[in-house]
């Protein structure tokens, strides 16, 4: 690891971003363009995410199930709207075994049509309803400009595909995932999403309606953090999904698709993330606290053996805790920057004057408190004002990227102000909902409109760019976004 940083969020925020995934340890750059490695201290955020999720959506009375990566090509085709849609970002393996294949393989950008396909062979009953499956699973999606866990060529996620009796059925499912995509962004992460539709520019391919959780970014930029859509019966007729209704009428099922991928971890780092380096939220950390020890030889030995001690009644808390006591080389200073480089949120001080004295030193990742810096904490009560103080950490990041937000987001009535406020921040307008308004908005800003919020006031307008009627009764979300 370098000693020398990362580049100011303020100088160029993407360099920033490049170079503190690689320095903290999250990711390495694949051997093949687009792809990455994801180290295990980035895996680690991966997997309390995975946990956490998997968790509730078992709760809800979902299913893993686990299917092949390799999807004949004519199942694409079957849904026209959905081949059209993805078919920049296919992988197509085309010759297998040393021989050509007689119908191309696509690798699995998403699983609406294989899935489809066994949601065919297995409903045949209204009594078969509702069918909700999850998969856990990595996807392929050709990228033209890669960048780490936000844009990559093949990454993981979750994918939730349901059927469902009817619309009404359908849409309770498909905002319970984006109601949980919200809950873990906002509990986990400390990200304070935006949830609502997008408009139908923004659409799924192949989707009636899609809704998503959208958060800011420290420069100002969206990120789409998770989404959910009702898919009608468009895969149901593309893939003959039917049951026999209790009147013994063959029925089209009504079916939803959701995903919330590693995009997550960009979005931690991001939203939470300053010049010294990540800062991650306690219950996304893979280490809450980690103990310092300080001295040498006979000294630091009893420092290390009190940490341990320590570390032993911490992790009893139920809190995860590392020493750093296997590195005699590091000198305490160059591990206190490396752990501030890699976003622990409690870092604990110990040398023989602390033990002599009773107390260990302690330092918060950032003050949750103006002017709070190191503090001396009585050893014996370490364990006990833990579990407090990373809560408190915890609200605290949510509150200030909530501030930052607000901070960043305005109403705007003209042209000139939308502009302005697009090049650092959100804009709340109204918006004719013209799939060619959206293009020249993007052409002239390159901001979109990123979501139509549940919770936003009704009101009625003119359209920002085009002046025509506002389509949705509120003011849409615009922004630049990754």
């Amino acid at each position: 690891m370098s000693r020398e940083g990362v580049t100011p969020q303020s100088e160029d925020f993407s360099a920033w971003y490049n170079e503190l995934v690689v320095q903290a340890q999250l990711v390495d750059r694949g051997p093949v363009r687009g792809t990455m490695v994801i180290r295990p201290y980035g895996y680690r955020v991966w997997e309390l995410i995975q946990a956490d999720l998997d968790r509730r959506i078992k709760d809800a009375g979902h299913d893993n199930a686990c299917f092949p990566m390799f999807i004949p090509e004519s199942y694409l085709k079957r849904e026209a709207e959905h081949v059209e849609g993805f078919s920049p970002e296919l992988a197509v393996v085309t010759i297998a075994g040393g021989k050509q294949l007689e119908e191309p393989l696509v690798v699995r950008p998403t699983s609406e049509t294989v899935i489809g396909e066994y949601m065919a062979k297995w409903i045949d009953s209204h009594r078969d309803l509702p069918l909700l499956l999850n998969q856990w699973a990595n996807v392929v999606r050709w990228e033209m400009r890669p960048r780490m866990f936000l844009r990559t060529t093949e990454f993981l996620w979750q994918e939730g595909h349901t059927a469902h009796v009817d619309e009404a059925d359908a849409m309770r499912e498909t905002m319970w995932a984006l109601d949980t995509y919200a809950a873990v962004a906002r509990e986990l992460a400390a990200i304070p999403v935006i949830a609502g539709e997008k408009t139908p520019g923004e659409r799924f391919a192949g989707a009636v309606r899609t809704y998503t959780i959208e958060g800011m970014m420290r420069d100002g930029r969206a990120l789409q953090s998770g989404t959910s859509h009702y898919l009608g019966t468009n895969f149901a007729k593309a893939f003959e999904i039917q049951y026999q209704d209790e009147a013994e009428k063959l029925t089209l099922a009504h079916t939803t698709s959701w995903g919330m991928s590693t995009r997550m971890i960009g979005g931690v780092i991001m939203t939470h993330g300053d010049d010294k380096g990540l800062v991650l939220p306690p219950r996304l950390a893979p280490y809450q606290v980690v103990i310092v020890p300080i001295g040498r030889k006979e000294q630091g030995e009893e420092a290390a053996a009190e940490a341990r001690r320590l570390a032993g009644a911490i992790k009893a808390m139920g809190i995860r805790v590392h020493v750093d006591d296997n590195r005699p080389q590091l000198s305490p200073g160059f591990k206190f920057n490396e752990w501030e480089m890699r976003g622990v949120p409690v870092r604990i001080e110990l040398g023989k004057r602390d033990i002599d004295n009773g107390v260990a030193t302690l330092a918060r990742r950032l003050p949750t408190v103006e002017g709070q810096g190191k503090e001396q904490i009585p050893l014996e009560k370490v364990p006990e004002l833990l579990p407090g103080i990373l809560a408190d950490f915890q609200s605290f990041l949510l509150a200030r990227a909530e501030a930052f937000r607000e901070e960043h987001t305005a109403d705007v009535a003209t042209w000139d102000a939308f502009a302005a406020q697009v090049a650092g921040g959100w804009a709340r307008a109204f918006h004719c909902g013209r799939a060619e308004c959206e293009d020249e908005i993007k052409a002239d800003t390159s901001a979109t409109p990123r979501v139509i919020p549940m919770d936003a006031p009704e009101e009625t307008g003119t359209c920002v760019k085009c002046g025509q009627p506002s389509a949705y009764g509120k003011r849409v979300i615009f922004g630049r976004a990754y």
